[in-house]
């Protein structure tokens, strides 16, 4: 509870002593994100969790450039900020400036959460948390054979949390040598996993997840469409990534062939819940949580 300062006083004209109990408010931890603007549905999310647990924390987005990174890192450990949501660009530049990665990350390359603990710097991703979670929701994953289609940084996370959740996975990309530069990665640690470009896609047998991890549709990245129309029917689980707008077009054909879909507000808001639970060291309310995102998104 709040910390309380005892008070020792006398009324007039008797004299007598009065005790007072005065509440302070209890000390105050804060958690942010690194990203280049300072607009976060991240914070919306972590608030309002923080809000329905009645915990002292505060999310600040903070808005930094790639030279700004050592400097922020440094004011993170001196000023006991508890924790960081890194952002696209920064999650690879920030590895160099951590004390310790943990082993999931280390094998993704990648961080987009810092923990400070008593002042050592530990970093996690928990992109690959919410995409095996989010599309766990729809789908058991051991043993299923899954398109992740991207080989940038968010189809890096999703693509090892995959196979680690036990699950065959073929990259298909735009540009073939970035699918096999990552599917080279992640066989390099012992998983079973092929690559492709696009075109290879209808070819494809016996597929029951297919994963956008492209900005393909996304509002303010253009109209580009990925829509592997050949691939689509009631037996596969489509999850898009892309949360703005929350029903892209990959979902709204995945739905008219019959297939489940997933759609990428569950990744953000699993990724946003493994966060909350390193940076407070609770169980995240998740229904609340989603309330916010859901807010925050105009949905």
């Amino acid at each position: 509870g709040a910390a309380r300062t005892l008070i020792l006083g006398a009324s007039r004209p008797q004299g007598r002593a009065t005790l007072l109990w005065v509440s302070e408010p209890a000390p105050i931890t804060l958690c942010g994100s690194l990203s280049l603007h300072p607009v976060s549905i991240g914070a919306a999310m972590h608030s309002a969790g923080y809000q329905a647990l009645g915990v002292s924390f505060v999310y600040v987005p903070f808005a930094v450039t790639e030279a700004d990174l050592p400097g922020a890192l440094a004011g993170m450990r001196a000023l006991g900020i508890r924790g960081l949501g890194v952002s696209m660009p920064f999650k690879l530049s920030v590895l160099p400036l951590l004390d310790r990665i943990d082993p999931i990350a280390a094998r993704i390359g990648a961080v987009n959460t810092i923990v400070n603990d008593g002042g050592v710097l530990i970093g996690f991703n928990t992109d690959a948390w919410g995409a095996a979670r989010a599309l766990s929701e729809a789908l058991e994953l051991k043993g299923k054979r899954a398109v992740v289609i991207g080989a940038g940084g968010a189809a890096r996370a999703a693509v090892f949390a995959l196979c680690e959740a036990g699950m065959r996975v073929h990259i298909a990309n735009r540009t073939l040598e970035r699918a096999q530069e990552l599917a080279r990665a992640v066989a390099a640690q012992g998983f079973d996993v092929s690559s492709g470009d696009l075109r290879g896609l209808p070819q494809l047998d016996s597929v029951e997840a297919i994963v956008n991890c492209t900005s393909a549709d996304m509002d303010g990245y253009g109209t580009e469409q990925i829509e592997p129309d050949s691939m689509l029917g009631p037996g596969v689980v489509v999850m898009d990534i892309v949360y703005k707008p929350i029903h892209t077009a990959l979902l709204a054909a995945a739905e008219r062939a019959g297939a489940r879909t997933v759609h990428g507000g569950r990744m953000l808001l699993h990724q946003a819940s493994r966060q909350f639970e390193l940076y407070t060291g609770r169980p995240a309310p998740l229904e609340v949580m989603d309330a916010a995102l859901h807010r925050a998104i105009g949905r």
